[in-house]
């Protein structure tokens, strides 16, 4: 063999060795780093049953990290679940987390579940976190949510959280101050679209019970339904009448807004609000015999008007509360004062209602009469909303 050959030979041999060793080098090298990398998962499932027909639905996530060895860590998991229809089936969320670093280790596990169905879906939430770590920054959190809700006879929505899962039929915590709407109109998926595009997302909404010719139209069962599908809660307003005197009267008006809301088959501990417009005549006695038919029944009273001290409202509600104190402590209040005018959302301003000295004021009906949608806006105390009519 000539010496050209042979050195050619010897070079291919020692460029292929260089070769392998570098690709084993570089492959060892991504491994190692491999274990530094941020570790995320993210599963997003849309389960969606047919409205007319019963269908099964069965959801299941299952995520398995497994880091040993490196120097920092971090898990994020996200699921999210949604369900709608006419559905039966389950959704089974299983998170296992196996860490063992010589740095920091930081997990995130968020698992959302939003049912809304008319059948019945079980929800199963199981978090492991198995976590080793040298520096005592790391950190673990948890954040697992079920909310679930039945609509209709054929059944219940439930949601049983195990493990490091919250119970289902529970709606998150609310805000301090919550932004709402009330109207005199018919509620349709037209007139809330309405609302939404040009306002934003009330979380009550303020509706008559009964028709009023040429003042309001009355509550309904489809309205019911359809305003607790869009996540409000309602506010039930009864305005049968435009003299707010005499015990009698406000006794007989007290069992007319009962009979109203059975009718609709509102539930047991919800207030309805008497509404004293600030044209009519009105003094302690109709507040008196108002709050002592509510006393002896299911519901709850409250009054709706402009609660300013140099209105004859302010007065004769604490006329009626100094003779009998337990009108002041358990009947809620709903003002109208002051007006500051309607805005979007958005732009609603510092909850500054004005009434009663130690009087129970659940909201504020700062904004009147919108040019855009037929709405007044209002702001509510989220804490007080129990006594409103929430979804089931």
């Amino acid at each position: 063999m000539r010496n050209g050959q042979q050195l050619t030979i010897i070079a291919v041999v020692f460029f292929l060795f260089i070769s392998t060793f570098a690709i084993i080098s570089y492959n060892k090298l991504e491994k190692t780093v491999g274990k530094l990398i941020p570790v995320e998962e993210v599963v997003n499932n849309n389960g969606n049953g047919s409205t007319n027909d019963s269908s099964d639905q069965t959801i299941s996530n299952n995520i398995d990290n497994n880091i040993n060895g490196g120097s920092n860590a971090t898990i994020d998991n996200n699921v999210e679940n949604n369900i709608e229809g006419n559905v039966n089936g389950n959704v089974e969320n299983d998170i296992q987390n196996d860490v063992n670093v010589d740095g920091e280790a930081s997990l995130d596990n968020n698992v959302s579940n939003n049912i809304s169905v008319q059948v019945d879906v079980n929800v199963s939430n199981n978090v492991s976190n198995n976590v080793v770590s040298n520096d005592q920054n790391g950190e673990s959190g948890n954040d697992v949510g079920d909310k679930g809700n039945g609509n209709g006879d054929n059944g219940d929505g439930n949601g049983n959280g195990n493990g490091n899962g919250e119970e289902g039929n529970k709606d998150d915590e609310r805000p301090e101050i919550v932004w709402g709407v009330d109207s005199s109109s018919e509620t349709t998926e037209e007139f809330y679209a309405c609302v939404r595009e040009n306002f934003g997302e009330p979380l009550v909404w303020g509706r008559y019970l009964g028709n009023v010719d040429g003042v309001s139209y009355g509550l309904t069962s489809e309205q019911v339904e359809l305003i607790h599908s869009e996540g409000a809660e309602i506010l039930l307003i009864h305005n049968q009448f435009n003299d707010a005197t005499g015990y009698d009267n406000g006794a007989q008006q007290a069992e007319l807004a009962i009979e109203l809301s059975q009718e609709l088959d509102a539930p047991e501990g919800v207030a309805i609000f008497a509404n004293i417009e600030p044209f009519f005549d009105v003094d302690a006695d109709f507040i008196t015999g108002w709050y002592d038919v509510f006393a002896d029944s299911e519901y709850i009273p409250g009054i709706y008007g402009i609660f300013d001290p140099e209105r004859e409202l302010y007065v004769q509600f604490n006329a009626a509360a100094d003779e009998n104190g337990d009108i002041r402590e358990n009947t809620y209040l709903w003002t109208a004062a002051p007006n500051v005018g309607i805005t979007t959302e958005a732009e609603a301003p510092d909850y500054e209602p004005i009434g009663p000295e130690d009087a129970l004021i659940i909201g504020w009906q700062y904004g009147l009469d919108a040019e855009t949608c037929n709405i007044d806006t209002n702001l509510f105390e989220g804490e007080k909303l129990d006594v409103l009519w929430g979804r089931d």
